[in-house]
């Protein structure tokens, strides 16, 4: 447990406190747009050493080597810092849209999310069982209302992001704005774990299929 705690103190010091930090020591000596391409090394290299370790690319690597690509693009474009800001809000605000669109399908988009996770952990029963229990009704409501909160949770999370970069100072923003976010995705997270379990509690047919049944 403590390597654990350890561990995520380590991630929220690389992804919250380095950025700000490398960012006030840099913006004197290269400038806004300098400092902030400066303030993405930490976190890639957490998520390049998470891949090499793992063997595999997570959200945060992505989230972090797709920012990459649109500082290169706000480079390219005449390096507009702001929109180096507010990188990361863009792509969790497309992930959120894609969340509230998947709505308008008969299967949204936490539907496949959850489907392989249960496939994952019960391979032989996992995608059997899931597809069983999607066909009642109360299964049906709770992927869409888990869908709609995280499709408006990600979105307002971006739209404040964004304003922020553009209403308060750069400083102040790389200071509070990273710590916004993973205090609305893990609300989230509690929430949507909270309404699984208690899914899981009412023992009707809205509760998720186990992993561990036979």
């Amino acid at each position: 447990m403590k390597k654990q705690h350890l561990r995520i103190a380590a991630e929220l010091a690389v992804n919250l406190c380095l950025p700000w930090l490398s960012y006030t020591l840099a913006e004197p000596h290269y400038g806004e747009f300098g400092a902030l391409l400066i303030s993405s090394i930490p976190p890639l290299l957490w998520s390049l050493g998470e891949l090499a370790w793992h063997r595999r690319i997570d959200a945060l690597s992505m989230l972090v080597l797709a920012g990459i690509v649109l500082s290169a693009l706000a480079m390219a474009l005449g390096g507009d810092a702001r929109l180096l800001l507010v990188r990361e809000s863009l792509i969790s605000g497309l992930i959120g849209l894609v969340f509230l669109i998947s709505l308008l399908f008969k299967r949204p988009l936490v539907y496949f999310l959850a489907r392989a996770t249960v496939t994952r952990q019960n391979a032989e029963n996992g995608a059997t069982g899931f597809h069983t229990w999607w066909q009642n009704p109360p299964a049906q409501r709770a992927i869409r209302g888990i869908t709609g909160v995280w499709g408006l949770g990600l979105t307002f999370e971006a739209t404040l992001r964004i304003w922020l970069a553009f209403h308060w100072p750069t400083e102040r923003v790389l200071a509070i704005a990273p710590a916004l976010g993973y205090l609305i995705t893990g609300g989230l997270g509690l929430w949507t774990f909270w309404r699984v379990r208690s899914l899981k509690n009412r023992r009707t047919d809205a509760s998720p299929p186990s992993v561990n049944s036979e």
